[in-house]
């Protein structure tokens, strides 16, 4: 009796933020302000697998250039799920400190991890999705960092360490949810975030999601095929 109660409470809490990811990010696009539109130099970064589906939907409705910005995970050796850094394709690296000084992990393991991780797998998804040909300078660009949820915010920030590296000249993030706690601390590294729901006691992307089908490898590798056809004329 007892856990059929708490299945309905759970049940009764469980109110879906978006139908699918069309509903989302129609719901993220009505949240960039007007003037995003007129500005030139815009290029949309998709920072995940789910990700590229939301930076091709924001690049065709602001009629600009889309690429996917790679980055890795790097996990515990003591959790092997359990993330605690990440690297991306510029080599930059964000560590999780508070967990990393609570399990005692070296830093020297973080970084042969990293290296690793960019050579085996970032430098594999470049060849697959680019041809080879690394993310080019953002110099004077607009950047809008997308990505279907933030969860510990790991993955953005790498993503914002990377694109201040190649020289962006301002750099925006755009999801359709994300924890209060991890924006307070995003939006102090970028210039500004657009998202239509910030929620305290973030679970996980599937409870807000009525539905939510794998974005494939095969979806996002056929996306950046076609990346050369969209942008400004």
């Amino acid at each position: 009796m007892e856990q059929n109660s708490r299945s309905l409470i759970i049940k009764k809490k469980n109110e879906f933020l978006f139908e699918d990811r069309q509903d989302a990010s129609e719901q993220l696009i009505a949240e960039l302000p007007s003037n995003i539109f007129f500005l030139e130099d815009v290029i949309v970064l998709g920072v995940s697998e789910g990700g590229v589906y939301f930076a091709n939907t924001l690049a065709k409705k602001l009629n600009a250039p889309l690429d996917i910005l790679l980055t890795e995970h790097i996990y515990s050796y003591i959790n092997p799920e359990l993330a605690i850094a990440m690297v991306g394709e510029t080599e930059e690296i964000v560590i999780h400190k508070a967990l990393t000084d609570a399990f005692d992990i070296p830093k020297d393991y973080i970084y042969n991890e990293a290296y690793n991780k960019y050579s085996n797998e970032i430098l594999r998804y470049i060849k697959k999705y680019r041809q080879g040909e690394k993310l080019g300078s953002l110099e004077g660009k607009y950047v809008i960092l997308t990505d279907e949820c933030v969860e510990t915010g790991l993955t953005m920030m790498a993503a914002v360490k990377t694109a201040i590296s190649l020289g962006a000249k301002n750099i925006f993030i755009a999801v359709p949810v994300l924890d209060n706690v991890v924006y307070e601390n995003l939006v102090t590294i970028c210039d500004n975030i657009f998202c239509p729901h910030r929620i305290d006691d973030y679970i996980s992307i599937e409870y807000y999601y009525k539905e939510l089908n794998p974005f494939s490898l095969d979806e996002i590798e056929k996306i950046m095929k076609n990346k050369n056809n969209q942008g400004k004329e």
